[in-house]
Formats: C-alpha cells, structure tokens, sequence
C-alpha cells in the first residue's frame, strides 16, 4: 500500500537502493487509512500526514475553513488508534488551568490537590485553538515539547503517545488569534484541508441522506484497528530508515535556501529542517522503504516548513504566499542523483 502524500506536488518514482532493516509498515498501521475514510470522505493526504505525525512524535496543526470535517477527521482517526481522546474547545474566555489541570483545595483533607486537565491523554483535539488568547494557547508549550505539565514547581508526565491534533480556521476570520511563533514551531506539520472536489461533496451528501451521524462513529462502521503497542513498533522501524550523506546535505540546502529567499523575512531554523528529515523518514516507512529519498523530503517540505517562514509585509502586499515559494525553492535547490 502506498501512502498518499501530504504535500502539494507528487513524489516521481524513488531511486532503487538497497533497503537496511527497517521492517515493512504494520499492516494494522495501514489499514487505519481505510477506517478513518467510512468516516471522511476525500482526505487521505491528511490522514497520511497524522500517521507521519504519529511515526516521528510530534504534533498536527490542521488548517481550513469551518465545516471541512477538521474534527471529525481527528476523531475518527482516534477511534480507528484506540487511544484516549479528549477534546477541548478552545474559546476566548478558556483559562491555561482548564487545559493543564490545576490545584483544588479538598476541604475533607485541607490540602491542596492536582486535579488533572484535558491534556493528560493520548490525543488532545484542541478545537479552533486560534480563538482563545495567546495566554492560553501557550499553556500547551511545555506539553508540546516535554511531553509534561509543570504545576506549582511540580513536573507530571504525559501519556505515551502523546499528539496534540489542532484545529484552527483561517487567521482571516473574525475572532481568530495567531497563533504565537515559539507555538507555531512546536507543530511538526500544518495541513491544509481544502474544500472537496465535487464528486467528493456528493459522497458526502449521499452518506448524510442516508443517515450518516457524525457524532456516532461506531455506527458509521470505524472500527479499533491499531493501538498504542503497535505504534511503539512502528517507531522503533522507523529509526532503523537510513539516510544518505546527500539527502542530509539536500535537507540543509533546502533550509539555507528559505534563510535567503527575498520574500521571506524569516526562513527555516535548524529545528526545522530536522523536522522535515524527521517526516521524511516516517514517510519512506510508511511507502515501504528503508531509505529516505529526495522525493521524500519534496512530499513533506510544505506541511513540515509552510509554518516556519514569515513572509515580508510588501510580499504579503502582493500575494505572495509562503507554499508558492517554497515550491519554487524546491524546483530551483539541486536535487542529489
């Protein structure tokens, strides 16, 4: 089974190498795809950039306009995992303990206890996360990168896995907050959900006149194909896939590239462009591989650094957008044969 890619352009057929030991995908992994679509109609590069989320640790920020099915897709992604889900709406008036947790005086015992949030569990749908203040939004930092809540001078961990799946609508939209920079860097990838194809919209139409209830996903037939044991060794097999010397340097050359573009006033930091090898490596694993390849690195450098850069204020001005030059430093960066 080949994975849809979550970027823009379609990987060419990879370069033949010989594969280390990095173990074929689970199949149970695999067929999670197939779940979450009796749910989603029309998102499998999306589903495909969670379960590359998943494989290399880090976190989703998923971009699109209300009604596209943002939530309903990370929720049945959860059903099909078998993880614990929680779900937290995010609003103006959310505080940072209605997320973390907070201390709550026991009158029984006269002692302050920790009273755990939202956020410990497997994975957290933080809800539109861009229409609650900065304040709260940057109450998930330390969750985000420590995988841990520190309260009081107390540090508690997180459960494994852990993958903070966020929604958020357009920052053009009335009562939206960008998100601040240090949060932005925190998200391994940004996918974009556009507006289905027509014959996609149709589908959708069809399965809600029919009685399709997107609140029952049990009945929609999404089924517990996979879980926490595993994706652990999914992990292990993928930090067995090997990288040559001139993918590594292409990586580089990709984010020096973005430092230098004259649109951008901000390109891509050295934590980003490890993020992009490690998204890279998740998804040669996920095609069958052992061995990243440059089309690797192509398929996952928008959601991996679209996130990363700012553009300047004239470039905005003339509308430019971030991902048209990002696919012109991919057409211009030589590639390694």
């Amino acid at each position: 089974m080949t994975a849809e890619h979550p970027g823009t352009q379609q990987p060419q057929p990879a370069q033949t190498q010989p594969a280390p030991h990095a173990g074929p995908p689970e199949p149970a992994l695999l067929r999670v795809r197939a779940e979450v679509a009796k749910a989603v109609v029309g998102q499998d590069a999306t589903v495909t950039g969670l379960l590359v989320a998943l494989l290399a640790g880090g976190h989703v920020l998923l971009e699109g306009v209300p009604g596209v099915a943002k939530t309903l897709l990370v929720r049945a992604l959860s059903a099909a995992l078998s993880l614990d889900t929680k779900r937290v709406q995010f609003t103006p008036d959310l505080m940072p303990g209605d997320v973390t947790g907070s201390l709550v005086f026991d009158a029984r015992t006269s002692e302050f206890t920790f009273r755990q949030g939202p956020v410990f569990t497997n994975i957290l749908l933080a809800d539109e996360i861009n229409r609650t203040p900065p304040k709260t939004q940057a109450s998930l930092l330390e969750a985000m990168e420590e995988h841990q809540v520190s309260v009081d001078g107390v540090s508690r961990k997180l459960p494994a896995p852990f993958l903070v799946a966020a929604t958020q609508n357009p920052v053009e939209y009335e009562g939206t907050y960008p998100l601040p920079e240090a949060q932005l860097d925190r998200f391994l990838l940004k996918l974009s959900m556009d507006l289905p194809a027509r014959n996609e919209e149709i589908e959708v139409i069809r399965r809600h006149s029919i009685g399709f209830d997107p609140q029952d996903l049990h009945a929609a037939g999404v089924r517990p194909v996979a879980g926490a044991a595993d994706l652990a060794r999914a992990r292990e097999s993928v930090a067995r896939v090997s990288v040559a010397a001139e993918v590594l340097a292409y990586v580089v050359d990709l984010a020096r590239a973005t430092r230098t573009a004259p649109s951008f006033q901000l390109g891509v930091s050295p934590r980003g462009a490890t993020a992009l090898l490690k998204c890279a490596r998740a998804y040669a694993w996920l095609c069958g591989r052992g061995f990243v390849t440059p089309d690797d690195v192509k398929a996952l450098a928008l959601p991996a650094l679209r996130h990363r850069v700012s553009l300047r204020p004239e470039a905005e001005m003339d509308g430019v957008s971030a991902d048209g030059i990002l696919l012109s430093i991919l057409a211009t960066v030589p590639v390694p044969r």
